[in-house]
């Protein structure tokens, strides 16, 4: 391994960083402009396109902390854009299940996001975007598969 390799490694790591940044923070204010915060929307999000879905699978579904779900769950449920449901078979297991009004709300706004993201990537053609999801992919199962 070169020196030259090394510092090709870092800058992608700076670019990849930046790029991500950049998106993040378009697409965040997005969701607040829409009343939610990212997790708010993630969690809308899943429900909207999987459907009902366990409480205690959602948090790796939407890569978040199981801690954190519950206090999402709850301002989600307070404005009305998803309910708990409890499952008749097994009391431990509760659903969240995105309520009519969340669909509405989804209906709505997800199209736009959709647009939103499609202008910020258009950039890219969409040979570009294949290679770049093979690649991104690629890069972070190998990433998965190492232990430290």
């Amino acid at each position: 391994m070169t020196s030259e390799n090394i510092k090709q490694s870092l800058k992608l790591y700076i670019v990849l960083s930046r790029a991500h940044k950049a998106i993040n923070e378009t697409t965040n204010q997005f969701f607040q402009e829409n009343g939610l915060n990212p997790t708010e929307f993630a969690v809308l999000e899943l429900l909207y396109h999987k459907g009902r879905q366990p409480l205690q699978q959602i948090g790796n579904k939407i890569l978040l902390a199981s801690g954190s779900i519950t206090y999402v769950v709850d301002k989600l449920e307070k404005r009305g854009y998803l309910l708990r449901v409890s499952c008749p078979a097994d009391r431990r297991v509760t659903y969240a299940e995105i309520t009519k009004e969340g669909e509405a709300f989804m209906a709505e706004v997800f199209p736009n996001h959709e647009q939103h993201l499609h202008e910020l990537l258009s950039v890219l053609t969409s040979e570009e975007k294949d290679e770049a999801i093979k690649l991104l992919k690629k890069l972070g199962l190998s990433i998965k598969d190492l232990s430290y």
